[in-house]
């Protein structure tokens, strides 16, 4: 029986889909197995029997990805499940920059009680016009689940729509409309866009990406939109150059005590996934993906493991190895079993940075004594028999 802990509520919808050979505990410390949405992981204790931990979202800052490695704890994300919740909230994004709706609402809130506020609208409206979005130009930094769906709804609202993305993926790419140029160096975003969204993972590389620096390349009055990840703009450049007018309007999702309340700025309170569409897809995904794992001992989505999908096994046995990307690592492996009498009659092994994972499909089961063997190997963090 595998044991579950939710560390938030999830959604019925993925719950519903375990069989009878699972079973929901309180208790951090005896689960298999963890789904988590928000729930800070940084300071649990991380017991030997912990397998596997689902995000049910896109971002893994709250789960601790290298501590989990080492332990041979495989973590997973559902990319792209709450991609078109995300999607819409930008695209209300760049209404909110384009025009002062949020201006217009206020005023008529703070006047309701005015009888005559059906005469003073008409001469009060004209300082909350604003501008329309089609023929303008839109840049899309990061084409990913999300970037792309931005990029091609942008071009279907009657935008020049240009994208960048250094690493997007096939599938990423067959997702993009033809009609979204693709940029090879993000400064012609800076430079030439009227709106610029950003759709990139929180990276070292990309901290503080949109800085002093990048906002000197761009058109004065400029509009930013943030709805990926806090980090990705300095707040204080962003400030000044809200206040000298080089940044018309920053729409971002992610307020904090320096940015809420600066004049240009409209911040959200992080609700880009926060429809009960995406609280289900994501559900449902991640539930989908540790049953897979547990089942068959297949990877997809994770964040610190390789992808690794050897299918349903049709042999006697398989076994799972979360080890250390480094040399010889299989030859022990099979050394050990051709020691016990077990041919290996299939093999998937995947590396991704520093680790790797290895599936093992076998002649017949192996003795506690192998599985000993194999996990006494320097290198090896977790075996585990999936059948």
């Amino acid at each position: 029986m595998t044991k579950i802990n939710c560390l938030n509520p999830i959604a019925a919808c993925g719950m519903d889909l375990f069989t009878d050979n699972y079973e929901t505990t309180d208790k951090f410390e005896e689960a298999d197995v963890v789904l988590v949405r928000s729930a800070a992981m940084h300071d649990l204790e991380l017991s030997d029997n912990l397998v596997a931990v689902a995000r049910a979202g896109a971002g893994v800052n709250n789960i601790p990805l290298d501590k989990c490695a080492e332990k041979g704890i495989v973590v997973f994300n559902t990319p792209g499940a709450n991609a078109n919740g995300v999607k819409e909230l930008v695209i209300a994004g760049l209404l909110l920059a384009s025009r002062d709706i949020t201006g217009g609402y206020n005023w008529v809130k703070e006047n309701a009680s005015d009888e005559n506020i059906a005469k003073a609208v008409e001469k009060k409206k004209s300082a909350f016009a604003g501008t329309e979005v089609m023929g303008k130009k839109l840049g899309v930094i990061g084409l990913g689940a999300i970037g792309a769906k931005v990029a091609n709804i942008g071009f279907r609202l009657g935008m020049d729509v240009m994208g960048y993305d250094p690493f997007v993926s096939v599938d990423a790419a067959w997702r993009l409309s033809s009609h979204v140029k693709h940029i090879t160096n993000v400064d012609e975003i800076y430079r030439e866009c009227d709106y610029i969204t950003i759709h990139v993972p929180a990276l070292d590389s990309t901290k503080g990406m949109l800085n002093k620096d990048a906002f000197a390349q761009m058109k004065d009055g400029v509009k930013i939109l943030n709805f990926a990840r806090d980090i990705l703009v300095n707040d204080d450049d962003m400030i000044e150059a809200l206040a000298s007018g080089k940044v018309g309007r920053y729409v971002t999702d992610f307020p904090n005590a320096k940015i809420a309340g600066v004049d240009g700025v409209i911040t959200l309170p992080h609700l880009g996934a926060s429809t009960a569409e995406s609280e289900d897809n994501c559900a449902v995904m991640a539930v989908q993906q540790i049953m897979d794992f547990v089942e068959n001992g297949n990877i997809k989505n994770s964040v610190n493991y390789p992808a690794c999908d050897a299918g349903v096994c049709q042999a006697a046995s398989r076994i799972s190895v979360c080890h250390k990307n480094i040399p010889n690592m299989i030859t022990r492996f099979t050394g050990i079993l051709s020691a016990d009498g077990i041919n290996v009659s299939d093999m998937v092994s995947k590396s991704k940075g520093d680790w790797a994972y290895s599936m093992l499909d076998l002649s017949k089961q192996a003795d506690e004594k192998a599985i000993a063997d194999i996990e006494a190997i320097d290198g090896v963090v977790k075996v585990r028999v999936i059948k």
